[in-house]
């Protein structure tokens, strides 16, 4: 027998098989995203200096100068920088010592919720803003019970969250605030950058990340001490050749993506500024088309324009699968983020913070959100080919 809770079957991908084989392959691909990288003539030296030291992992050379250049460009004291993000998120989950329950959202990425669940902890799901698409910082105040030992917020899209409600939320249980900040590389508010509130915050440097080093994170943290924690989790829990305290991880970042980190540096206000352009330019070609809701950019101080998502409402005539098609029948590779929510997916719907109707917001924003391709290398042309296709027909 079907689950009832079970999220509906997609539509879309008989449809979209067919619409592959009716001529996309007639027109370059074109992806949601695509990374940012350096000249090669630039990584060249980094790499021969490897080849020279053989230092490949633990703490080499790069590995140091890129963490001390790194925190001074985001304007944070403490980092540590790590392997990804999931493993990032499940140290400081570890670091913490908490057992119980840990706040969060189900509208992110599925590692969010795999690191509270690998760390030994129960994720309880809370609705979602409609504006922000983060925690609903009410429905937090009411889902905070004797079980409570953490939130985990998420910056969906590099969006800010209400850090203030959330941090008065904190106070008054006595609860840790660990940021899922992948997306919000750089972001800052009129204070400075949004990394630090909470004790930690988790930042991706994947390849589809506004600044990426093929593979990596960093993990800024509140105090010193938690710092040096998290340095010793990343590697086994060893101090020395003879002593290990406690069970860490392997969660290292190499040599290689550290290089390729120092070079990304020079180069990420670039980027930044691009993605800026190109997201002025995807509300200009947009405004006004029916059915096409853009977020609402007032909400930001100092953005890093991570994403471009869009909300299809019913007004279009059509619906987001429908649009996502009609993308795919041009060889344009737009996603569903986030679809389906975290909490319809097999290893979470179980728990009753998972039910559909506990999420109504959440569930309306997964079925109608769009992310349009983004990257600082996408041109005019393509921009107005995306809106051509996505404008009533």
């Amino acid at each position: 027998m079907t689950d009832p809770r079970a999220p509906p079957p997609s539509p879309t991908y008989s449809a979209i098989g067919a619409a592959e084989s009716r001529g996309a392959e007639h027109v370059d691909p074109l992806y949601v995203t695509s990374p940012a990288l350096p000249a090669l003539d630039e990584l060249l030296p980094f790499l021969e200096e490897i080849w020279r030291s053989r230092t490949l992992t633990n703490d080499g050379p790069f590995h140091e100068k890129f963490e001390s250049a790194l925190s001074h460009y985001l304007g944070v004291e403490h980092l540590a920088l790590v392997s990804n993000a999931t493993l990032g998120l499940l140290l400081a989950l570890q670091q913490s010592g908490i057992r119980g329950q840990v706040i969060t959202t189900p509208f992110s990425f599925v590692g969010t919720s795999h690191a509270i669940r690998l760390a030994g902890l129960e994720p309880v799901f809370v609705d979602i803003d409609p504006v922000s698409l983060n925690l609903d910082p009410a429905k937090l105040k009411a889902a905070v019970t004797a079980e409570t030992a953490a939130i985990m917020p998420v910056h969906c899209f590099g969006r800010r969250c209400d850090v203030a409600t959330i941090e008065d939320v904190a106070r008054q249980h006595g609860l840790n605030v660990i940021y899922d900040a992948a997306h919000a590389f750089g972001v800052r508010d009129a204070e400075g950058s949004i990394l630090r509130h909470g004790d930690m915050s988790v930042l991706s440097f994947h390849a589809t990340k506004v600044f990426n080093t093929f593979e990596g994170g960093a993990v800024v943290c509140k105090t010193r001490e938690s710092k040096l924690d998290i340095d010793r989790l990343r590697n086994f829990g060893i101090i020395d050749e003879v002593t290990v305290k406690g069970v860490g991880l392997n969660a290292k970042m190499n040599e290689f993506s550290a290089a390729l980190g120092l070079i990304q540096l020079r180069h990420v206000d670039d980027y930044i500024a691009r993605r800026r352009k190109i997201t002025e330019r995807y509300y200009r070609l947009l405004d006004g088309m029916p059915g096409v809701q853009c977020l609402d950019p007032s909400t930001e101080c100092h953005p890093n324009y991570y994403s471009f998502p869009v909300l299809i409402n019913p007004e279009s005539g059509t619906t987001r699968d429908a649009l996502y098609i009609r993308l795919r029948e041009h060889g344009i590779h737009a996603r569903r983020y986030f679809y389906p929510l975290i909490s319809d997916l097999p290893m979470y719907r179980s728990y009753p913070s998972a039910a559909q109707d506990n999420l109504p917001i959440a569930q309306s924003i997964a079925d109608r959100v769009l992310c349009l391709p983004m990257f600082p290398a996408l041109q005019a042309e393509q921009q107005r080919r995306i809106a051509d296709i996505l404008s009533p027909r």
